[in-house]
C-alpha cells in the first residue's frame, strides 16, 4: 500500500471505481491506495508458486487465484489483492462486493523492497483477522526463501517454517499436507 491515500470514498464508490479502473487499489477506512506494480522476478515467483499449488491441489476441492482476485477482510474493512489466494470447499462472496471473496484458507505474498514492511506488519495483521485463513506465506524476491506462518490450535499465529535452497515446505491449510520444493519454485528458466 502506498503511504498516502489517493482518494476518500464509501465502499460502494470504491467497488464502482475499481470496476472501471485499469489499475488496482487497496481500500481501508474510506481511503483508497494505489498498488505498486511488480518486477519481472516478482511476477515469475508468483506464477511459479501458483503453478506448484495448482498442481498439488488438482484433486482437491480448492482453487488457486492470482492477484486479480480481491479479498476483503470483514473484521477490518481492508480490500486487497494478494499475490496468490487459495479458497477451499466453497467461495464466500462479500455481501457488499460480488467480486471480493472473504474466505481464503491460504494467502501468499511475494515480498518486494517497497512492500516488505507492510506485508510483514499491518497487512499480516489484517489477514490474521480472517477466520478461514490457516496459513500466510511470504516469499523473498532476493533469495530462495519461503516463510510459512500458521494459525495453531489455540488460534495464535506462529512461524512454522523457513525453507531455503535445497529444502521443502509443507503447507497444511488445504486439507491434507502439500509439500513444495523451494528450488523448483525459484528455478529461473531464463538464467
Amino acid at each position: 500500500m502506498s503511504s498516502l491515500p489517493i482518494a476518500r470514498m464509501s465502499y460502494a464508490e470504491y467497488v464502482a471505481f475499481e470496476a472501471s479502473s485499469d489499475a488496482r487499489h487497496e481500500y481501508l477506512n474510506g481511503e483508497i491506495f494505489a498498488m505498486s506494480g511488480g518486477t519481472p522476478r516478482h511476477a515469475e515467483l508468483a506464477a511459479a508458486m501458483s503453478i506448484a499449488l495448482g498442481n498439488a491441489l488438482r484433486d482437491r476441492s480448492c482453487s488457486v487465484y492470482s492477484s486479480d482476485l480481491r479479498i476483503r477482510v470483514k473484521a477490518t474493512g481492508l480490500s486487497t489483492y494478494p499475490d496468490i489466494s487459495v479458497i477451499c470447499e466453497r467461495r464466500e462472496t462479500d455481501p457488499d462486493d460480488s467480486n471480493a471473496l472473504i474466505n481464503p484458507s491460504l494467502v501468499v505474498e511475494v515480498l518486494s523492497p517497497t512492500t516488505e514492511a507492510y506485508d510483514r506488519g499491518a497487512k499480516a495483521a489484517h489477514y490474521r483477522r480472517i477466520p478461514s485463513l490457516r496459513e500466510y506465506v511470504l516469499m523473498s524476491q532476493d533469495e530462495p526463501l519461503i516463510e510459512v506462518y500458521r494459525r495453531n490450535e489455540r488460534g495464535n499465529w506462529e512461524l512454522v517454517a523457513e525453507a531455503k535452497r535445497g529444502e521443502q515446505i509443507t503447507l497444511e491449510a488445504c486439507g491434507a499436507p502439500v509439500t513444495l520444493d523451494v528450488d523448483a519454485i525459484y528455478r529461473d528458466p531464463l538464467a
